[in-house]
């Protein structure tokens, strides 16, 4: 298993995170939320994946850039827990929703259950 993050998995595509705000769904686990819809293109990626950290809860680009960092991080770590349970290309959206600070380990088991629990719910 290769933990990568190339640049066919970055989720760019203005329609796509159109479609995911107007008709995704969502999984959350405190402070992580994953907005995903299934992709319909032709010749999709399995996993189309962006992430988003709101200005709303941090108001300094320099620690938006940080979180976004980790969430891709911990994505990149733990991505093979959606390969190896996907069927259909999906493309998702993965937002930090909260003011507090939480350390790096504490995200990647929040991003772990958060995914065990997107697996689940598509099952």
């Amino acid at each position: 298993m290769q933990f990568t993050y190339p640049k066919h998995e970055k989720l760019k595509s203005k329609t796509t995170i159109d479609l995911l705000f107007s008709d995704g769904n969502s999984v959350s686990k405190f402070p992580l939320r994953l907005v995903y819809v299934e992709n319909k293109e032709e010749n999709a990626e399995l996993i189309k994946i962006g992430v988003s950290v709101s200005k709303k809860y941090f108001k300094k680009a320099v620690d938006r850039n940080y979180y976004k960092r980790v969430l891709r991080e911990t994505y990149r770590l733990n991505k093979h827990l959606l390969i190896d349970n996907l069927e259909k290309p999906y493309a998702f959206m993965f937002f930090y929703q909260t003011k507090e600070r939480l350390s790096y380990q504490e995200i990647e088991e929040k991003t772990i259950q958060l995914f065990q629990k997107f697996i689940e719910t598509t099952k």
